[in-house]
């Protein structure tokens, strides 16, 4: 039976399923330069990762045993996947398992800005017990969400995901997006009823004049698809959220935008320069800031384990 490598770790749900069919997992951390030594000594036949492990030519080269590589979460940008399809070895992802939970923190993040609870984090243990009073000042002039408009810019599983959760704290959502023209959003809660929304694809530019708020949910770009020009057409006061791919969102044009408060705040997973953000973007007071967790959640890892163990079996056995 096939070894597993889990370079970036697995939930032990999916660890689980793979034992009681007889694969042997091996769920550890191997540095980039021993990657290719420690798959070939160890007879690995299929890689799995998450965004910490780069797959590049090299290292597929390197490794001719290896028949699947997959990908706990969305995005394959980390991984060469059309050279590892050329060379017959099955690359996949699970572009569900991780949705809800990236969703959930895009409503993290615009809470912490309308609140200010990013900032007032920073300041209450700091001044606290001397400063409270100016402090509630400082922090009393946040804003509703309820009632104001959401652009979402990408409208795959994680958009809709992020749309549904709008929709129900009552915003309006307005979307953009290349390949979906228009949608039926289902929201069904914890007593079985549901509500249908019927949502049409926007320009845009339309998008960002007419949103209180934006939220990015696109796979990584070539060049900026947030930058100066676009900022520039968000409604002054607005705020943008990007837990997609770093280098999606121009961050120069955002500190500018930010500093020149035609922006009140943005909220970030991801980053130019990730994994070590630029300083300036890190000690802005007007950035919500996590460091990419979107879908690290226990339920999302317990799912994105089941999920690519239920494909290794299904392409190995």
């Amino acid at each position: 039976m096939a070894n597993i490598l889990a370079n970036d770790g697995l939930a032990q749900s999916g660890i689980d399923l793979l034992e009681k069919e007889g694969f042997e997992v091996k769920n550890t951390r191997v540095a980039e330069e021993q990657l290719a030594n420690y798959i070939n000594k160890n007879n690995i036949e299929a890689l799995l990762v998450r965004s910490a492990t780069k797959v590049d030519k090299k290292l597929i080269d390197d490794c001719p045993k290896l028949k699947l590589i997959g990908r706990g979460g969305v995005g394959l940008d980390n991984i060469d996947v059309k050279y590892a399809k050329s060379k017959g070895i099955h690359v996949f992802n699970t572009p569900e398992a991780s949705s809800e939970s990236v969703a959930e923190l895009v409503f993290a993040h615009l809470l912490n800005g309308v609140r200010f609870l990013h900032d007032s984090n920073r300041n209450m243990p700091l001044e606290g017990d001397s400063q409270f009073k100016q402090l509630k000042k400082s922090y009393a002039t946040g804003i509703e969400l309820r009632g104001k408009t959401l652009g979402i810019v990408g409208f795959g599983r994680i958009g809709q995901a992020t749309a549904k959760m709008a929709l129900a704290l009552g915003l309006e959502v307005l979307f953009t997006d290349h390949n979906t023209k228009e949608a039926t959003l289902d929201l069904t809660f914890f007593d079985g009823q549901s509500v249908s929304f019927n949502l049409k694809n926007k320009d845009l530019k339309e998008v960002l004049a007419n949103s209180d708020f934006v939220s990015l949910h696109v796979p990584s770009q070539e060049k900026y698809l947030i930058g100066k020009k676009e900022l520039a057409l968000m409604k002054p006061g607005s705020g943008i959220v990007n837990t997609s791919r770093g280098g999606v969102l121009d961050e120069v044009a955002l500190v500018e935008a930010l500093d020149s408060g035609h922006l009140a705040f943005a909220g970030l997973d991801v980053f130019e320069s990730e994994p070590n953000p630029e300083i300036k973007i890190l000690m802005n007071p007007k950035i919500s800031l996590s460091p990419h967790v979107g879908g690290s959640t226990i339920e999302a890892q317990q799912r994105i384990g089941i999920e690519l163990a239920q494909k290794v079996i299904k392409l190995l056995k």
